[in-house]
């Protein structure tokens, strides 16, 4: 698995890394969003140490709340463990496929996550779905049609931001635009989906695959959609 050297503070209460998974053939980016319940990782790829620490020590970021990609971010979990980082809610998101479970029973960590991330697979965790809270500050909106158990998260604070998992990418040669048709289970029905974001105020949008839009982000979401009508 690739690990990210560099974190990146975007607004003041975001943080965000990436790095390019030759393996997947595709750049990965993590979220790191603060709130007044603690910080929580989204899609959290691995971090170099002194990222990592960086990520600890961020005054922006009050607690670090991992939940693993794929392998490797057990450093993270055993540092909470030993005191190093302050004590506060510690919580995870998993937005899509992209973290073992096996990890969050190793170390004890709670998961928020849809059902249908896990087919086929016990899940010990909280499940959550459309309409969801992971917190106070942050809702769930489900997308249907995409990869199974896609998520977005909002939260109206500062502007309002929206962190999504794969239902819609930003980068080249692509641009800002949907997850393409091979990998979508139902490629209209996610894009009917994707249309309820369009309540929520969102001056910025995170990804999981692409640089994050920082101003004007709702506009943008409603141009791409009624592009599409």
């Amino acid at each position: 698995m690739a690990i990210a050297c560099e974190l990146v503070q975007v607004a003041p209460s975001l943080l965000i890394w990436q790095t390019y998974d030759p393996a997947l053939k595709a750049d990965l980016f993590s979220t790191a969003i603060t709130t007044r319940n603690g910080s929580f990782l989204v899609d959290p790829i691995p971090l170099a140490h002194a990222a990592l620490a960086q990520l600890f020590n961020a005054g922006s970021v009050s607690a670090l709340t991992p939940s693993a990609a794929m392998a490797l971010a057990a450093c993270a979990i055993a540092l909470w463990a030993a005191g190093v980082l302050p004590c506060a809610t510690t919580c995870q998101v998993w937005n899509g496929v992209r973290a073992s479970a096996d990890f969050a029973d190793r170390f004890s960590v709670p998961i928020f996550a849809h059902a249908e991330t896990f087919p086929g697979q016990a899940f010990s965790g909280t499940k959550v779905g459309d309409g969801g809270k992971i917190c106070d500050e942050l809702t769930v909106i489900g997308i249907e049609g995409a990869a199974a158990g896609e998520i977005v998260l909002h939260s109206a604070t500062n502007g309002g931001t929206l962190i999504t998992g794969d239902a819609l990418i930003n980068f080249e040669p692509y641009g800002f635009t949907f997850l393409p048709h091979k990998y979508c289970s139902n490629e209209k029905e996610m894009r009917r989906s994707l249309r309820k974001l369009l309540s929520r105020k969102a001056e910025r949008m995170l990804f999981a695959h692409g640089s994050p839009i920082l101003f004007r982000a709702g506009e943008r979401l409603q141009q791409l959609l009624d592009a599409d009508l």
